[in-house]
């Protein structure tokens, strides 16, 4: 077998296309068994500009007489699939042009593929960091932040006590008959503006609002920082959530009316449940902020002994004398008005 054949079978093994062209006229002199498989017809076109018409000659011949090379691609259909030939055009000498045809329509189809692929795996990377941003959100607005870090980093959160905090109960008046007579897709709209207006309020005295119990609204100061103040930052927000109730109902229908409760002590913070789980606070000031808001008048503010003591220079307070408080001592109560 001469070397001319050997070449010629290593040529149609690799499925390379190679044909010989004049370089001056571009007409063909020699195709490959290869070449001919892939673009041969009836007219059996002798011209290069015929059998490849979107072929930008005018390119070619520059890159031929710069670098001596030029390579495109082509497309075109054969048998009811479109293939994708990359051409390799090669200055042998003055005379000769040879050009190498390389059928590269599997390795488009793949990069098409890994495209699809990686767009794909794109736009669930967003999807899903969309979600875990929502997750986030969803569990910052039940949990402190420092205690989501320690959820997210290591599952479980140590519980943890504070001490001294100031605790707010608030309740509002005649919630269930509103319930009752009101539509309940008005009432639950209602509820949400107020509650959060209420967390924008907290939030400028640095609030931590702990949970809502249908109509009760639970927040605390002093955690999980430590706060110097937060009896004056507590009495700051009950002040003002009455005042934002009192100029609400100037312009609403439904008269808004609140109890609130004010205590000062030691906590326990810690996330409750496994599958549903939620962040709570549970200790004395919690307890006693919710028995001193049974104490209070519609809108008005009570205020335990201790907390009225720290008070009493900075607010107008209020001695309604010494009550029996369910579970605690007998205590003077105080009540905490707006001065404004």
């Amino acid at each position: 077998m001469t070397i001319e054949a050997i070449n010629e079978q290593l040529l149609r093994a690799i499925g390379v296309g190679v044909a010989l062209l004049d370089r001056q006229t571009l007409q063909f002199g020699f195709r490959n068994d290869t070449f001919e498989e892939w673009f041969s017809d009836e007219t059996q076109p002798a011209q290069l500009q015929q059998l490849f018409p979107d072929l930008d000659v005018s390119a070619m011949q520059e890159n031929l007489t710069g670098s001596g090379r030029y390579a495109s691609e082509i497309r075109f259909k054969k048998k009811r699939r479109t293939l994708v030939i990359a051409l390799d055009f090669t200055a042998a000498d003055e005379d000769v042009l040879v050009l190498v045809c390389q059928n590269i329509t599997r390795i488009k189809e793949l990069e098409s593929m890994i495209d699809s692929y990686s767009m794909m795996v794109e736009r669930n990377t967003r999807e899903i960091k969309r979600e875990k941003e929502q997750v986030e959100k969803l569990l910052l607005n039940i949990m402190p932040r420092s205690v989501y870090e320690e959820f997210k980093t290591f599952g479980v959160v140590t519980p943890q006590m504070y001490d001294p905090v100031s605790v707010l109960m608030l309740d509002f008046v005649g919630f269930t008959d509103m319930v009752a007579s009101q539509d309940p897709s008005v009432t639950v709209t209602e509820l949400n503006d107020i509650y959060s207006a209420f967390d924008r309020i907290g939030e400028q005295f640095g609030c931590e609002r702990i949970k809502t119990i249908g109509d009760a609204y639970i927040t605390v100061t002093g955690l999980p920082d430590p706060t110097p103040d937060h009896a004056k930052a507590i009495a700051n927000t009950a002040i003002r959530f009455v005042r934002y109730l009192t100029r609400r109902n100037l312009s609403h229908p439904h008269q808004w009316q609140c109890r609130i409760g004010l205590s000062t002590g030691s906590v326990v913070g810690s996330v409750v449940g496994i599958q549903k789980y939620v962040y709570d606070i549970f200790g004395p000031a919690v307890n006693l902020a919710s028995r001193l808001q049974e104490f209070s008048e519609p809108m008005q503010i009570t205020v335990q002994d201790d907390v009225a003591t720290v008070l009493k220079d900075q607010f107008d307070l209020e001695n309604v004398g010494a009550r029996t408080i369910r579970g605690f001592s007998k205590q003077d109560v105080w009540r905490l008005s707006d001065s404004n």
